[in-house]
């Protein structure tokens, strides 16, 4: 029995050594962060790092292995939250507003910087002289020196940005989104022209119809006043952009009131060209006539004056719009006016759509000018436009402008700054997501009263 009770007691001896020299041995191949560092891959997550450590701290070291190990379980399922994007993170649609696709906003990417485009553009504007020499002498001349000094009289959040830039084009698809604008009405020039600082923008189109589709948005064209533009040249452009760019998803199209679903054209400066030239292309008589073609499309002219809607009823024109955000600058631009062309329109069966802007001042490219600026007066200028316009009861609404900064019209985001000569304007004390906050709240309200008075328009069921 003695010899019995001694074979026990060394079993259990070298089963009690063999555990403990187990024990010993899985500690050495447990990582030591003090010589080794991290364990591997933490590095790459700084956030993830972060918590681990503070989870490490809390640990006290008594406790059993049972403790350990689960804290070990715990830190591993944080990484795979790390790893795994959240929905939070990630790009929902449905979390964003609804868009209005009756609001359109003048959209440019001639911007540029050394980055992207080898140097700077339009940032740099020149200092425009006064057309009389006798007041030109008055005022400063040269360009202005990016990227701290630049032709506006605000700055842009985004700095002195590219428009080539595809994170720019994300980010302004993004903000176009959170304001519900459905539209962008794209600033645009031939493939074998240039804007006024001789930069081409039509190889800029495809990627900002991508951008503007990941976000349900639509682009139709604002086409400028290009050199020797005609009803011939006007042709060909019109039928270079349906042919490439019509079967986009992105590409807008408006449903007319007799069910037609057609391509829509701002045309700048649409009085320089004479309504005979128009004619040709935009009468179904016309001899380069685009009526009742795949090349038929909604043709928006600029009023300026008021003789300008003869003009452009005898042009063959499909409707108005008044582009300017200076209220009382031109006929067109004075809100007071806006009831008269909305009637006019109605009674020759033409598209009326006002322009509304938050404010307007140029004086940093036009220093002579200040007679037209438009104070913002922290948004109420804006929504002051905005109400004159819900007023007569339009199918359409522009606003110009998302981000012509030249002129200081822009909703995009801008922030305060200085330099040793300027201080810029910002939308102090508001956010500098203001404008776009206050375009949020105005086109809600735009939609619904616009489908109230939409069905009063809808033809009686037989």
């Amino acid at each position: 029995m003695a010899k019995f009770r001694r074979r026990t007691c060394i079993i259990l001896s070298l089963f009690i050594l063999f555990i403990f020299s187990m024990m010993m041995g899985l500690k050495t191949l447990r990582p030591n962060t003090a010589t080794f560092g991290d364990p591997f891959g933490l590095d790459l997550f700084p956030d993830l790092r972060q918590r681990t450590v503070h989870l490490g701290e809390k640990i006290d070291s008594q406790k059993s292995d049972k403790v350990n190990s689960e804290t070990n379980t715990k830190s591993l399922k944080s990484v795979e939250i790390i790893m795994k994007p959240s929905k939070a993170s990630e790009h929902n649609l449905e979390e964003l507003p609804p868009l209005n696709y009756y609001l359109h906003v003048f959209y440019y990417s001639w911007y540029g910087n050394p980055q992207f485009d080898g140097k700077y553009v339009h940032w740099n504007h020149p200092v425009l002289e006064h057309w009389d020499p006798r007041i030109a002498k008055n005022y400063p001349q040269g360009k202005h020196s990016p990227p701290d000094d630049i032709g506006s009289s605000f700055y842009p959040e985004l700095g002195s940005y590219s428009s080539r830039d595809p994170s720019v084009i994300e980010t302004h698809m993004k903000q176009m989104r959170s304001a519900s604008i459905g539209v962008l009405a794209l600033s645009w020039y031939p493939p074998d022209s240039s804007d006024e600082n001789g930069e081409p923008t039509d190889d800029l189109v495809p990627t900002i119809l991508d951008k503007a589709h990941k976000y349900n948005l639509k682009v139709t064209f604002h086409i400028e006043p290009y050199s020797n533009r005609d009803d011939n040249n006007m042709y060909k452009n019109v039928k270079y952009i349906i042919d490439k760019y019509g079967n986009h998803p992105a590409f807008y199209r408006y449903k007319t009131r007799t069910g037609n679903t057609l391509p829509m054209f701002y045309v700048y400066d649409s009085y320089i060209t004479k309504p005979e030239k128009w004619a040709n292309l935009l009468t179904i008589s016309g001899s380069q006539s685009v009526r009742n073609s795949p090349y038929d499309g909604l043709f928006i002219a600029l009023l300026v004056e008021e003789d300008h809607k003869y003009e452009i009823l005898h042009s063959g024109f499909d409707g108005i719009y008044t582009y300017f955000a200076t209220n009382g600058f031109t006929y067109g631009s004075s809100q007071q006016n806006w009831a008269g062309l909305k009637h006019f329109c109605d009674s020759y069966n033409l598209i009326f759509i006002p322009s509304v802007g938050p404010g307007y001042i140029d004086t940093s490219i036009r220093p002579w000018n200040t007679h037209n600026t438009r104070n913002r007066v922290n948004g109420k200028y804006y929504e002051a436009a905005l109400n004159a316009a819900l007023r007569v009861r339009p199918s359409l609404i522009s606003i110009t402008s998302f981000n012509e900064w030249h002129e200081g019209t822009q909703i995009e985001k801008a922030v305060p700054k200085r330099n040793s000569n300027t201080v810029y304007l910002d939308y102090r004390p508001y956010k500098p997501s203001l404008y776009l906050e206050l375009t949020h709240k105005w086109s809600e309200k735009y939609s619904k009263e616009r489908a109230v008075y939409a069905l009063d328009h809808q033809p009686p069921v037989s």
